[in-house]
Parts: C-alpha cells; sequence; structure tokens
C-alpha cells in the first residue's frame, strides 16, 4: 500500500496513476473520509489527553475526578464509535489504491505492452507441421486430461513416468540455477492466512478472487509461493547484513479462474501447477539493480533450454496492484491456436515497499531509523508452461522429443521423450 501522507499530498498523482492503470477507484469518497477520520483522531487524542489530565489533576477531590473522568471517558467513547466505521470504510477503499507506475511503462492496456528484448534462440523453421502439446504428449502417453478431469475436473492432469520425470527436471534444474546465484531453495505451505494474501496483493475472498478459500477458516490454497515467502518476514526487522534476502520457493500453486478456447488448451492454464518462484527483500537502492537481475536469470533459463522468447515490458494496464514495474517472457508455440503464438511463460516485478507497508517488513537505515523495504519477485520456472515451450520447440516428425542437454542429467542421462509402452 501507499503511504496515506503521500496520497493527500499528491492526489494527481494518484489520480493520473488510476487512470493510466484502468482501474476503478472511489477516491474521493477515500479522500473525504480520510479528512474525516484524521480530525476524529484529533479529537479523540484531545479527550484522552484531557482524561489524563484530569487523572492527574491537583486539588479535585476524588469525586470530581472520578466524575470528570466519567465525562471523559464517555466523550471517548462516543468518538470511538463515530471514528470506527469511518476507517473501515476508508480502509477498505485504501487496500484498493494500487501501487505507483514507473514512468518507463508504456500507458494502455495489455495491447500497449512492448517488445523491448528476444532470446537466444531463433524460431525453428519446422519441416514438417508441427503439433501442439496435447497431442505431442498424450502420443507419448505422458500426459492425460481426461483422467484428470475424471479425478477432479477440467483443468486437471496426470503427468505419468517420463512426463513426471520431466516436471521434477524442470523443477530441480530452475532451482539449482537461481541458487548458483545466491538463492536459498524454501518448500514453502500450499496455504495462507487471508491477511497474507491481501498484504501480498490476492485478494482472498469475493467475486473476483483467483484463489481457492477453505471454508470456515481464513486460509486459502497459494496461487503463488510469492505470497508464503514475503509472509515469512511479515512483521518482522530484517538485519541489514542480510539484505538483499533472496529466496527460492518451490511449490505447488492453485488458480481457480480458467479460460476457455484454444489457447488455453491442454496445460497452459490450469488450476494446480508447480512453480519455482524468486523472491528478494532489498535495500530501496538495490531494488532496480536486483530486478534486472531476476529478468537476466529468467532468460538465462530458457536461452539453456533452446526455447525461443521475447520480453515484454508490461503496460500500466496490464500491471497488478502490487507492481511498480513488470517484465514478462513470452515464449514461441510452434503450434499454438493451430498456427503459432506467443505464450507467457514468466514474469518479475518490483513491488517497491507495497507489500512491505502492508506486511510490515523493515529494516534499520544507517541512522537506526526503521524503514520499509522493498521486495521484488520473479517466476524462475513455472512447469505447465515451461512444458508446453519445450515439447513444441523441440518435437520430432516421428513424434518424439529431444530434451534439452541441461535437463539430461536430471532425466537419468536420456536424451529423448519416447513413447511409453
Amino acid at each position: 500500500m501507499l503511504d496515506r501522507r503521500y496520497i493527500l499530498e499528491n492526489q494527481e498523482v494518484i489520480r493520473t496513476n488510476l487512470k493510466n492503470r484502468m482501474v476503478q477507484v472511489d477516491f474521493d469518497r477515500f479522500l473525504e473520509l480520510e479528512y474525516e477520520r484524521r480530525e476524529l483522531q484529533k479529537e479523540l487524542e484531545a479527550v484522552r489527553a484531557e482524561g489524563n489530565a484530569v487523572a492527574k489533576a491537583k486539588g479535585l477531590t476524588v469525586d470530581e475526578r472520578r466524575a470528570q473522568g466519567i465525562v471523559c471517558k464517555q466523550k471517548e467513547g462516543a468518538l470511538t464509535a463515530k471514528l470506527k466505521p469511518v476507517e473501515e470504510e476508508a480502509q477498505a477503499i485504501y487496500v484498493t489504491i494500487p501501487n505507483l507506475t514507473y514512468e518507463g511503462s508504456p500507458v494502455g492496456g495489455e495491447d500497449a505492452s512492448a517488445t523491448i528484448a528476444e532470446g537466444k534462440t531463433p524460431m525453428r523453421q519446422f519441416d514438417f507441421k508441427p503439433r501442439d502439446h496435447i497431442d505431442v504428449m498424450e502420443d507419448l502417453g505422458i500426459l492425460n486430461l481426461t483422467a484428470g478431469a475424471k479425478v477432479a475436473g477440467g483443468g486437471f492432469y496426470y503427468f505419468i513416468g517420463q512426463g513426471a520425470l520431466l516436471e521434477l527436471a524442470l523443477s530441480r534444474y530452475a532451482l539449482d540455477y537461481v541458487m548458483k546465484a545466491g538463492y536459498t531453495p524454501v518448500i514453502t505451505p500450499d496455504l495462507a492466512r487471508d491477511s497474507l494474501m491481501q498484504g501480498a496483493g490476492f485478494v482472498p475472498r469475493g467475486n473476483e478472487s483467483n484463489t481457492y478459500h477453505l471454508e470456515d477458516s481464513d486460509l486459502n490454497l497459494i496461487a503463488t509461493s510469492e505470497i508464503t515467502l514475503v509472509g515469512m518476514v511479515a512483521d518482522e526487522v530484517v538485519e541489514t547484513s542480510k539484505l538483499p534476502l533472496k529466496l527460492a520457493g518451490l511449490s505447488h500453486c492453485f488458480r481457480s479462474e480458467r479460460a476457455h478456447g484454444s489457447a488455453t488448451r491442454g496445460i497452459y492454464r490450469v488450476h494446480q501447477f508447480t512453480k519455482t518462484e524468486m523472491v528478494v527483500v532489498c535495500l530501496p537502492e538495490d531494488a532496480e539493480k536486483v530486478h534486472m537481475e531476476l529478468r537476466r536469470l529468467e532468460q538465462e533459463i530458457f536461452d539453456n533450454l533452446g526455447i525461443p522468447y521475447r520480453v515484454l515490458e508490461i503496460a500500466t494496464g496490464d500491471l497488478g496492484a502490487a507492481a511498480y514495474r513488470k517484465f514478462d517472457l513470452e515464449a514461441w508455440m510452434p503450434a499454438r491456436n493451430g498456427i503459432g503464438a506467443w505464450g507467457e511463460i514468466t514474469s518479475t516485478s518490483n513491488c517497491t515497499d507495497f507489500q512491505a507497508r502492508r506486511l510490515n517488513i523493515k529494516y534499520r537505515d544507517g541512522q537506526g531509523k526503521l524503514q520499509f523495504a522493498h521486495t521484488l519477485n520473479g517466476t524462475a520456472l513455472s512447469v505447465c508452461r515451461a512444458m508446453i515451450a519445450l515439447v513444441e520447440n523441440h518435437q520430432q516428425a516421428d513424434g518424439t522429443v529431444e530434451i534439452p542437454e541441461v535437463l539430461q542429467p536430471y532425466m537419468g542421462g536420456l536424451k529423448k521423450l519416447t513413447p511409453q509402452r
């Protein structure tokens, strides 16, 4: 969240940011409530000070002190009752105000996002018509969508045999790669409390939620381990000597939304998947450098897998609430939509102090004062999307799939995915 004082002192900046992000927030109502809240808070503090003065006053009898104290308590109770609904309504709007936006982000919706770089691997020129990942993987016997739907419904799947090994290989390869860059591996819970979900920028309840929640509890299945990784340091003062704190979370991720259409067929958009997520907590002055590192690591991972991709600078209207600046990697998927198309495989976001304010993540500056840290996140590798890109780009005319050299040690030296009997 943004600092309340900053919002009041920079109202036009906030209005422009809301417009550029295409976010609907009742900002005028928030301002009205915030000014009212501040005035009521001042009155409440004055009454409390009056009550303290009465309690310490000399020259008053016990009965006089008691009588005046009762009056002060009654005033305090009335102001507290008046303040509570104002605070609650103001807070409900406050948490919907998104982060500020990087001045170089393209202004507009999803279509305004700009390509700023490309991967090292060129698009492959096939001498046969490439098949989509569903056909290739089902013929190999490594994917079963029918069984997934039977057991859990649409949007679920089974990886079998070499498919299961490939998921493990991709996950371990990505984890090993970022560990070499100083990221500590973490296996996180698959559940998180409402407060942590909201603190990380996810809406845990309501019609617009994209998450699963457990009835009669404040727990939710996580959409990404970003939530549980920043949650590790919520309400803590992180020692400056430990910054930047670099974490790599390996977890299942759960998303309730699943759009229909040819672009989301198969395992492109599913309800459960495995992902290795990088999260960094750092000093404000290091955030930009860390963001470039996250993007570089994502690019290197997919360069090494021989996947053609492009890097997008994400437009203002397509940024999540917590993201100040965001890059996406989109892989070329030769059979997507039947003709080939780009598909998102990773993202990395600089959240500045937006999450840290919500989650109360602090450090001590050079003068010993507590300051909010900055947080960043990036997808090292999301298995399903990576698997689509790998299978479609490395498929062969005979139906086999070549395994990238960097994955072969994790596959017991196997060089090709072949039909399972």
